[in-house]
């Protein structure tokens, strides 16, 4: 398969520290797929071992069916965008995206044609004659990926290419990229340590932690089945409510619960578990909602916080019984709560998530269906 980018049990050292750990995955032709995890995790390192910048301690890399392993950079058929801009004050927006194809030797009249074409695409072509202390942030990064689409790769690579910018030019670039990938169909590796840029943006989200890959799969496949606590907790914003609870009961389609607060009955299969083990119930914010008067309640507390934002309010409410950590509920911008206000909650228990004492997922929520079109290794 052409245009993909392909890495077998690839591991990196550095000093005798291993910070890749075999990691194996398949990048298919047309992907835009992200890596996304915590500082420190491997991403970037990932990153440059695909872009030749790192040599693996051992393992394949193959980039459209060839060994590029110990490859020079240049041979890899790879464009990279930086966190950096790194474009030449001293040349002009035409000239800074013209400057690869100008060594290779290109015709003057190809060229032209070539970065009069990147321009158009990028919406740039106002801007041609400026130079970068006259562009701003996210103009500056379109330079920078203009730079990298003239050269035609087989694979562009992004390293943080938004970090630099501030939110509101983070979220016009995202969609600017978004339009990009659906225009040219390139593949793509992206790397940030923003979630919700992999949410956005991803065709395949790798969730990496320590120099290993926790889960491969779409966006909406890890939201809503995450494999593990670490996954469960790092997709998705606010991040999931986590109880600590005892199991009473498994039946075949229900597990039976033990609260601080007495048994709630979740809808789950394929849970194997032993009564007495204590498991972790994980609830998306968006999956609690506040009772109203009179009616039944499977949790309750009181309001501790209130964030309005406009058109969603998150409301902090601490469980009677459960320790200090309150659990963040997601409600419209017009709920009608206060600090200090005693509130039952109702929770959407087909769509409850549970995990064992190893942080794995027990069983599928019935409120799970499959994701169409999620990702693959």
């Amino acid at each position: 398969m052409t245009n993909s980018v392909k890495l077998t049990d690839v591991k990196k050292s550095f000093n005798g520290h291993e910070v890749i750990k075999g990691v194996s995955l398949e990048v298919k032709k047309g992907e835009l797929v992200v890596f996304v995890g915590p500082s420190g995790c491997g991403k970037s390192t990932l990153l440059r071992l695909i872009a030749g910048l790192d040599t693996p301690t051992s393992g394949e890399i193959h980039i459209s069916n060839k060994d590029v392993t110990y490859a020079h950079p240049s041979k890899r058929g790879v464009a990279m965008v930086f966190q950096s801009y790194a474009l030449y004050p001293h040349m002009t927006v035409a000239d800074n995206i013209a400057f690869a194809l100008k060594i290779q030797g290109l015709p003057r009249a190809e060229v032209d044609a070539k970065v009069a074409e990147v321009a158009e695409i990028l919406q740039l072509t106002p801007l041609l004659k400026r130079r970068p202390k006259a562009l701003s942030g996210g103009q500056r990064q379109r330079v920078a990926i203009g730079r990298a689409i003239v050269r035609q790769p087989d694979v562009f690579l992004f390293d943080e290419p938004l970090s630099n910018l501030d939110a509101s030019l983070r979220g016009q670039m995202r969609v600017e990229i978004a339009r990009l990938h659906a225009k040219l169909g390139a593949t793509s590796v992206y790397v940030t340590h923003d979630q919700v840029e992999a949410m956005t943006l991803a065709d395949k989200i790798v969730v990496l932690n320590a120099g290993h890959i926790e889960q491969v799969g779409s966006p909406m496949e890890l939201y809503r089945r995450p494999a593990n606590l670490f996954v469960a907790r790092f997709i998705g914003s606010p991040n999931m409510n986590i109880l600590s609870v005892k199991v009473a009961g498994a039946a075949a389609t229900t597990v039976t619960l033990e609260t601080p607060q007495g048994l709630l009955e979740i809808p789950r299969t394929g849970v194997v578990a032993t009564n007495g083990d204590t498991v972790s119930l994980g609830l998306r914010p968006e999956n609690l909602h506040v009772a109203a008067d009179g009616e039944a309640s499977h949790l309750k507390g009181h309001v501790v916080l209130i964030e309005r934002l406009g058109g969603e309010t998150f409301a902090y409410v601490a469980l009677k019984d459960f320790g200090n950590d309150p659990v963040i509920i997601k409600l419209s911008g017009e709920a009608d709560l206060h600090n200090h206000q005693e509130v039952g909650l109702r929770v959407d228990l087909d769509r409850a998530h549970l995990f064992d004492a190893q942080g794995l997922a027990l069983g599928q929520p019935l409120g799970a269906a499959p994701d169409v079109g999620a990702g693959h290794v």
